[in-house]
């Protein structure tokens, strides 16, 4: 039984009965005023003691799941429906709901069943008629209960009368019951829309914290000198480029200087530059009306536009495509693009952050990259320095590699081989890429003792070549033209190792030597057929 009662009706004069087309007009003039279902019960309540001279009287709706509802009342005080002085009154309702039949007494004590309860004889009533209104569904949408001191004042009259009035009332009420359902659907919609926003925010504020410096595993000086270039670099809002070998942790560094930045709350848009579609460049960056093109069967927006307000992240931008340059330099000067297909004028407010692993300078140089947009992307230069200079990080950071992995085990690194990883004479090309297939090979390995020198040495090189060499002790007896030639064959099977898809130009180009240079020094050290 709910407890939750409306405020209570207060009996006014006494309201004649109304001819049934009076009461559909007034009927009418409610629902096209309100959508809550409390004015009509007041009208059928008012019709009901008019027409019956009832003492007290109230309306009853059957929510939900059966409970019952207190809507209007007339004459009762709402504690003489609750506790022990309710009782009777609350078995009478569930009665009639459930046997969806009405109940006259002419006489509370005539029933057997509650004749002696002490809350009958408080009650100080002798006549009650209760009645069902039943929806279009044919089910109890809600009881009318009047009630009289004088034995015998309800009769099969009184119910008749009543019969139109409640049958006109119950479609109404059960129409007025659907619309409230979905008022409260409604807001309960909006409810969730409101809790989910809330919780988006929450995970935004909270990937905001994630993405602190903290990221970017390390201490050694040269992370140091980072993260305070970084802090700055954050607080404005000037383009950036980061550049750094392949590997060195410059998209997370991105999302750093994003999140600790004004825009934390805005978007963050990734373009991967290597991975545009050769033809559809401008329509990714950009977007394209439909029509613009074949295949461009509706509008759609752009990378630009998505990261409107936030910041667009143009990973490896040494490959975008000279012919697409000066449109990203429109859009850095003047924040201002036009889609594919559109000759209309759209606005940006965005910052760049741009990452290259390429030598910018010399790709301006020889004329595959525009000095304008690398003056404008070069506001603020970020270097992230690769392993070798930091190679005090390089256990710590093969740690966090091993924690990665899901392998359900602990792998631990022993003293020697940290020691080992820091020493090592290897040129960590791929930077944290090599660490990550170096904990990945470890983690199969199946050893449960901790890592050993030879296991790291075992693994790092190429998988089925031979084990890289731990570094040697310097024999200077040979002399240093020797050491040097030594030093140079090393390198080179190194480099022919680490990069056998490169040309020989390519290779040539990567060692910054010319290609005829190569090949003397591969014959030198036969090497050619390598």
């Amino acid at each position: 039984m709910s407890a939750a009662i409306a405020p209570a009706y207060t009996p006014g004069p006494m309201v004649e009965p109304q001819p049934t087309t009076e009461l559909i007009e007034a009927l009418h003039g409610v629902l096209r005023q309100v959508a809550e279902p409390t004015q009509v019960l007041k009208i059928v309540l008012e019709q009901a003691v008019a027409r019956t001279g009832a003492e007290r009287g109230l309306f009853v709706e059957v929510a939900e799941g059966g409970t019952l509802e207190y809507r209007v009342l007339h004459g009762f005080a709402s504690r003489q429906l609750e506790g022990d002085a309710g009782r009777y009154s609350r078995s009478l309702f569930e009665r009639v709901v459930e046997s969806a039949q009405g109940v006259l007494l002419d006489r509370v004590t005539d029933d057997p069943r509650f004749a002696a309860a002490p809350s009958v004889r408080d009650l100080r009533v002798s006549a009650i008629l209760c009645l069902p209104i039943l929806n279009g569904e044919g089910k109890v949408a809600a009881l009318v209960h009047l009630e009289h001191r004088a034995a015998g004042h309800f009769t099969e009259q009184h119910r008749e009368q009543l019969r139109s009035l409640l049958d006109l009332a119950g479609p109404v009420l059960g129409t007025l019951q659907a619309g409230r359902r979905v008022i409260g659907e409604r807001d309960r919609l909006r409810d969730s829309e409101t809790r989910l926003r809330s919780e988006a925010e929450e995970n935004r504020k909270q990937l905001a914290s994630d993405w602190s410096f903290g990221r970017f595993v390390g201490r050694a000086p040269a992370v140091r000198a980072l993260e305070a270039t970084v802090r700055q670099v954050a607080a404005t809002s000037f383009p950036v480029l980061l550049i750094g070998e392949t590997g060195t942790g410059k998209s997370i560094l991105a999302r750093v200087i994003h999140y600790g930045g004004p825009r934390s709350e805005q978007p963050f848009v990734t373009v991967f530059c290597p991975s545009l579609e050769k033809g559809m460049v401008e329509a990714e960056l950009f977007g394209h009306r439909r029509g613009a093109f074949t295949g461009a069967t509706t509008d759609r927006m752009g990378k630009v536009h998505a990261a409107d307000r936030g910041t667009l992240f143009l990973d490896e931008i040494g490959e975008l495509p000279l012919e697409i340059q000066p449109k990203l330099l429109r859009l850095l000067q003047e924040k201002t693009y036009e889609p594919v297909g559109d000759s209309r004028e759209r606005v940006a407010d965005l910052r760049v952050i741009a990452a290259t692993n390429r030598d910018l300078e010399r790709e301006v140089t020889e004329g595959r990259f525009r000095r304008d947009l690398f003056e404008r992307l070069n506001y603020v230069p970020v270097r992230v320095p690769p392993l070798r200079e930091r190679v005090d990080d390089i256990p710590l950071l093969l740690r966090h590699a091993l924690d990665q992995i899901e392998t359900g085990r602990w792998i631990e690194i022993s003293s020697d081989a940290g020691r080992c990883l820091r020493e090592l004479d290897f040129a960590w090309p791929g930077n944290m890429r090599h660490l990550e297939q170096l904990a990945a090979r470890l983690s199969m390995s199946g050893a449960t003792a901790p890592v050993t020198p030879d296991e790291i040495l075992a693994r790092l090189g190429p998988v089925g070549g031979e084990p890289l060499a731990p570094h040697a002790r310097l024999d200077l007896s040979s002399g240093l033209p020797s050491l040097l030639e030594d030093a140079e064959k090393s390198w080179l099977e190194q480099a022919l190792r680490l990069y056998p898809e490169l040309t020989r130009a390519e290779l040539a180009a990567r060692l910054k030597i010319s290609e005829s240079g190569l090949y003397k020094k591969l014959r030198q050290y036969g090497l050619a057929k390598a």
